[in-house]
């Protein structure tokens, strides 16, 4: 049976057996199975409409047809590990202190993983976890503390392309296709046998850009590979050239951003299609992989026992507002996909309410009837797919909060959506001027309101505080980077010098090496 014909034996019986769904709110709960895959940088807009027109994503379709896509769904902070451990533990980064891609979860930290498993779930988790603390490079950490630091250094490669393979090239990404097929043979060779609900959590690096072993070992991803096969998904006619601002009317931050992610030089029209072509390729390609997952479920018949959700840790630019990868509050980088479908959730539902990964915690826990413990920052999502408000225990917010404290942006920063409002303020929030941001008539966000609506910003600035005391986290972040900052130096000892000169950064810092170790000390000194 060919892909199509095994897709469309999927639809048929998961329609059918959705007709038979016990219904989450019966008075003797029903325990799904619960199937969770967690993609890497994926743009959310591209699993609903305009988005999804210029890319063919068939599983993230069959998803949201048979099942609930969140509309305004976003990250609690624009990088991997920090928002991760948002996820994993349903709290706010300024609660979990996960200040950046190293410092993030204690290993002991309790997940929904852990108390699904403590409560009669079978649980596995398999490929990308990457919410404790220490798997990534020296360079990003140091550039990380050094944020603030007076000085302006390319930190990232400039970002390509690699077509790689053929026509028939379908296995571009191996790591992602092997933990995937462990995924799959998993499900068909024990889930299947078992005599409990599982839990099983597939993580997936693409459509994360690929390490450029060209800049060496310390090097970042900027490279956007794919396949001829994976291009011929992509609408060519659909590629938008996203419009950008001059650098003279660039936020201060957004500047910052653009120079140290190596993206301040000049792009021919053609390079930034071919970019964004090549991203929504390897989208693509993540999307094949969901597929795999879902239709393991319907060879082991267990598809109408399971409840499946498909979602990313943030996403990625793609070269919209001349910056590529994530760490910023646009749509592109904050905006991720929710999709939702099983047992219990109403098909073809399309949720405007504002939501984040954080809600993923509650949800999990309602769905296997754990009892949630208190103080955690989201809700369960479970009130809005039954589109039931009698079920809402407590008024859900109708905001979202993220929060970015890491490389690439030179300030703390935090996002507040709430409507058509995206606000974002900085630092201590008048150190550096904040943005405003009307979606419902500024989709591209190049048009930052603040100025003229003064009195929007005060009471959002106002909800804003009242979640986080954000100039206080502000200077914490200062004053943990620093702390790292001189723990590290310290550690080499007479190897600084050098040490530090050839991190990412060396093509600009070794051209004038004594000047910016004066800054970092300059730095050092001054007070948080």
């Amino acid at each position: 049976m060919n892909t199509m014909n095994t897709f469309r034996v999927a639809f048929f019986v998961f329609a059918k057996v959705y007709v038979l769904a016990v219904d989450l709110n019966h008075t003797e709960p029903f325990r799904p199975n619960i199937v969770m895959v967690m993609s890497d940088a994926f743009d959310g807009r591209l699993t609903f409409d305009p988005g999804s027109k210029v890319v063919q994503l068939p599983f993230t379709k069959y998803l949201r047809e048979q099942g609930a896509v969140f509309l305004n769904s976003y990250t609690n902070s624009p990088i991997c590990c920090p928002s991760r451990a948002a996820m994993w533990s349903g709290h706010f980064v300024h609660l979990t202190q996960s200040w950046n891609n190293y410092k993030c979860l204690d290993n002991n930290a309790t997940t929904w993983m852990d108390l699904l498993q403590s409560n009669g779930y079978h649980t596995k988790s398999l490929g990308k976890l990457d919410f404790t603390s220490g798997s990534h490079s020296v360079s990003n950490r140091v550039e990380a503390w050094t944020r603030d630091v007076l000085f302006l250094l390319r930190q990232e490669g400039r970002p390509v392309t690699d077509l790689t393979g053929d026509a028939s090239t379908m296995r571009v990404m191996t790591k992602d296709w092997k933990t995937t097929d462990s995924a799959a043979q998993w499900i068909r060779h024990s889930a299947a046998s078992l005599s409990q609900p599982f839990a099983l959590y597939l993580g997936l690096n693409l459509p994360h850009p690929y390490r450029t072993d060209s800049l060496g070992p310390n090097a970042g991803g900027s490279t956007f590979r794919t396949s001829p096969y994976w291009l011929k998904k992509v609408s060519q006619q659909h590629i938008s050239v996203p419009k950008w601002l001059p650098f003279s009317e660039m936020h201060p931050v957004d500047y910052y951003s653009t120079f140290t992610k190596n993206c301040s030089s000049n792009f021919t029209e053609q390079e930034v299609k071919d970019i964004r072509a090549f991203y929504y390729a390897m989208c693509a390609e993540a999307d094949a992989m969901l597929g795999e997952v879902v239709l393991a479920l319907q060879d082991s018949g267990l598809l109408s026992s399971t409840v499946v959700l498909f979602t990313s840790d943030h996403g990625e630019l793609a070269m919209e507002h001349r910056q590529f990868y994530k760490m910023s509050m646009f749509e592109g980088s904050s905006h991720v996909p929710l999709l939702m479908a099983g047992p219990g959730v109403k098909a073809g539902l399309q949720l405007a309410q504002p939501v984040s990964l954080v809600d993923i915690y509650p949800t999990m826990l309602e769905l296997a009837a754990v009892p949630a413990p208190g103080g955690l920052s989201g809700h369960s999502l479970l009130p809005l797919l039954n589109q039931s408000a009698a079920l809402l225990a407590e008024p859900r917010p109708d905001w979202v909060l993220s929060e970015y404290h890491g490389c690439n942006a030179n300030a703390s920063t935090y996002m507040l959506r709430k409507g058509k409002w995206k606000y974002i303020a900085y630092a201590d929030g008048l150190s550096v001027p904040s943005q405003l941001f009307d979606l419902s008539n500024d989709t591209e966000e190049l048009h930052n309101v603040a100025s003229q609506f003064p009195a929007v910003c005060q009471d959002l600035d106002k909800v804003l505080r009242s979640v986080v005391d954000y100039p206080t986290v502000s200077k914490q972040v200062q004053s943990y980077n620093k702390q790292e900052f001189s723990a590290w130096r310290q550690s080499l000892g007479g190897n600084y010098s050098s040490t530090i000169a050839n991190l990412r950064w060396y093509l600009d810092w070794q051209r004038d090496p004594e000047r910016y170790e004066k800054a970092i000390d300059e730095w050092l000194k001054a007070s948080t």
